[in-house]
């Protein structure tokens, strides 16, 4: 055994000399860093020589560990303390610095010096030594995860592998130690293996020196709530395993002949008692939840996340800048490559409004853009749909089906919903993480928060929207008012001169007059057409019955100009009940929009009329410039949004939408970028409607 503790040790010896060689021989030392080496590299060498050496013994190298575990305390303390106060001197004016420099003098002292150690077993009838050696593994195993935890994520890179090494060196010596005290002597098998584990943290704690200056620099100060204490469970786990060790010697003193038993059967017990809810799921889960919701510290500030996406929002001047911006932001918040956004229209349906690296197949895009019962899905559950969950756990979605995003190589990682006043706004679908993860019900609830801060967005955004079309709307009635005030003096004006023509006709200055005038009325008049296009004033008479045969065929005569407008009926009536000029500025309208979109000379536009069994049908066809879906779900039924400039106002697929679907029809729109627009309207026959009414004078 001696041979093996003596090459154990010799190889930690050697790994932490060329540790302290590299860390002096660098430009930058970090001082408390050498220190905890040196005082390493000590230890080891004690155990060796105390394995060589018959007059020293390896109780006698307990000091050395001691001071050891004081200056990894040391190092570990400094860090602390630039994290939390940015400053590396402020911590060791705690008290608990204090209280924790007294502790390790005393042990110090009692291994140094016997006699005090023989009086406190004379007291005491226990070896305080190896409960104090229990007591450091676990407040250094406590310092391990403060520092980690207080750390900002950003600069945890730094000093990751100092908290993996330095944790996995202090939980050997709680197992070490832990298990000596249950038996009252060292457990050799353990303690023997130490040297071989810490030369292979050595590596580990070199790459920690070359970060250790980037760290050294930070001056990000943590928020006052990052300083709470939060290691509850690892500091109970300390004290259960002492009480045990404790109960265990008590329960083998009482009774020397059922000792071994009853310590056997304690250990066994509390094995199990540890075991039974490690191996339930369902407790394990709710216990990380509970414990980490009211007891650790959040991963995330919420109001430094609110705040920070309030001020990025209130920079932001326009829906696509918002759109990119909500994509943006759930992409960082857990690392995902990229994402879509999909928004709901004025009818409710969702579409694809942004993307930014969206990487998924065709297929999906169409499953996403035929989404059924997603929508309703999300505005019942409002949850975050989490694919990885999925395939772990798909019992939790049993009452949707996500089977086609539901294969290996698929990029679909979370379904984020976004809520205004508990109505879906709109959902994000994020592809998978740069770096696999997996997300705890923080990162759900943050994401759950930014979606309603996201949404509120979108909404105050639509409402500013809504309240600048009412401003257009309110400016148009007050420019109508403007002109037919105007009209009404032109219409004067031509009726003097119809009602003097008589009288004053064979006089030539009348005729002066007259010219004068109508240049004047036609010059008002070519302001009020070019104010007015796509655009009337006229009050709509009642509803009539209209043959949309002669009325189709009168717009094709109308429009036989370039490119001609093709007629297409096998029809001799059809019937509906419309208004009838209504109904011919719409169709008129549409047509003219048509032939506007024939940027070449081999264009034509298709005026059709069918019927089926209750509706009437009528497309306008053009193999035009087309449009994009997102065109059409976003702007073509906007008012006001023209793409023709000056030249239109843009009311005119608004008002044609508007007053299909109040005669309880219906208005379709199939395109394509470069492949033509076909619109399809279908009116109510005629027939239909007064049968329900019961009057059939007509027919």
């Amino acid at each position: 055994m001696q041979s093996y503790i003596y090459y154990s040790y010799l190889s930690a010896a050697t790994a932490y000399g060329f540790l302290l060689l590299y860390a002096c021989f660098r430009k930058n030392w970090h001082l408390p860093f050498i220190i905890a080496v040196l005082c390493s590299f000590t230890w080891c060498t004690s155990v060796i020589i105390a394995t060589k050496n018959s007059h020293f013994f390896f109780a006698d190298t307990l000091p050395y560990e001691t001071l050891r575990n004081a200056s990894w305390f040391l190092q570990l303390g400094v860090l602390l303390s630039k994290q939390i106060y940015n400053d590396h001197k402020q911590i060791f004016k705690s008290n608990v610095s204090v209280v924790a420099t007294i502790i390790l003098a005393m042990v110090l002292g009692i291994e140094i010096f016997p006699g005090y150690l023989t009086i406190i077993r004379e007291h005491l009838n226990v070896d305080p030594r190896f409960a104090s050696h229990v007591v450091f593994a676990v407040f250094g195993l406590i310092l391990v995860e403060q520092l980690y935890r207080s750390t900002p994520l950003k600069q945890r890179w730094n000093l990751k592998f100092l908290c993996i090494s330095l944790g996995s060196l202090f939980a050997v010596d709680l197992l070490v130690y832990s298990k000596s005290l249950l038996f009252s002597s060292l457990d050799f098998a353990l303690w023997q293996s130490r040297g071989v584990i810490n030369a292979l943290m050595t590596p580990l704690l070199a790459v920690t020196l070359s970060r250790l200056k980037l760290n050294s620099q930070s001056t990000e100060l943590t928020t006052p709530r990052k300083t709470i204490f939060y290691s509850t469970i690892l500091f109970g786990c300390g004290i259960y395993l002492i009480l045990m060790s404790f109960a265990g010697f008590y329960i083998k003193r009482a009774n020397t002949e059922w000792g071994e038993a009853a310590q056997t059967l304690f250990i066994f017990l509390a094995i199990l008692l540890l075991i039974i809810p490690f191996t339930s799921g369902k407790i394990r889960a709710i216990s990380k939840v509970y414990f980490s919701k009211h007891f650790f510290h959040y991963s995330y500030d919420y109001r430094e996340e609110w705040l920070k996406i309030s001020k990025s929002l209130a920079k932001l001047e326009s829906l696509e800048e918002l759109k990119g911006f909500i994509i943006t932001t759930l992409t960082d918040l857990v690392e995902s490559a990229g994402g879509g956004l999909w928004l709901k229209n004025d009818q409710g349906h969702f579409f694809l409004a942004a993307e930014q690296n969206l990487k998924l197949t065709p297929q999906e895009i169409e499953y996403l853009h035929n989404i059924g019962d997603l929508p309703q899905y999300l505005a019942n559950k409002q949850w975050v749909i989490d694919f990885f969950e999925l395939a772990h756990a798909p019992e939790v979605y049993d009452d949707i089906d996500l089977s086609p995003w539901c294969y290996e190589d698929s990029q679909v990682w979370l379904i984020v919903p976004l809520f205004h006043l508990n109505k879906l706004e709109a959902f994000v679908v994020l592809t998978q993480a740069r770096a696999p993860r997996k997300l705890d019900w923080e990162d759900h609830d943050l994401l759950k928060t930014v979606g309603m801060q996201l949404a509120n967005a979108l909404a105050l955004n639509r409402t500013s929207e809504e309240l600048a079309n009412n401003r257009q709307f309110e400016t148009y009635h007050r420019l109508s008012a403007y002109l037919v005030h105007d009209l009404k003096n032109l219409v004067a004006q031509i009726s003097l001169i119809v009602k003097n023509a008589e009288k004053h006709k064979h006089n030539p200055d009348f005729f002066d007059d007259t010219i004068d005038t109508l240049n004047n009325v036609v010059k008002k008049m070519h302001h009020i057409v070019e104010q007015l296009k796509q655009g009337e004033t006229n009050t709509t008479t009642a509803n009539t019955f209209i043959n949309l045969v002669e009325l189709v065929n009168n717009i094709a005569q109308q429009h036989l100009g370039t490119p001609p407008l093709q007629m297409n009926t096998t029809l001799s009536e059809c019937f509906v009940t419309a208004d009838k000029i209504k109904l011919t500025n719409i169709l008129t309208n549409l047509v003219q929009n048509a032939q506007d979109a024939i940027a070449t000379s081999d264009g034509w536009v298709k005026l059709e009329l069918t019927k089926n069994q209750d509706y009437a049908v009528i497309k306008i066809i053009d193999n035009g410039i087309g449009m994009d879906q997102q065109f059409i779900a976003e702007r073509l039924f906007k008012p006001f949004d023209t793409t023709k400039g000056n030249a239109g106002m843009g009311i005119g697929a608004y008002e044609a939408r508007d007053y299909i679907l109040k005669q309880s029809g219906n208005i379709r729109v199939d395109s394509n970028p470069g492949q033509g627009t076909a619109f399809t309207i279908q009116l109510p026959l005629a027939q239909r409607v007064s049968a329900k009414q019961g009057n059939n004078d007509h027919f």
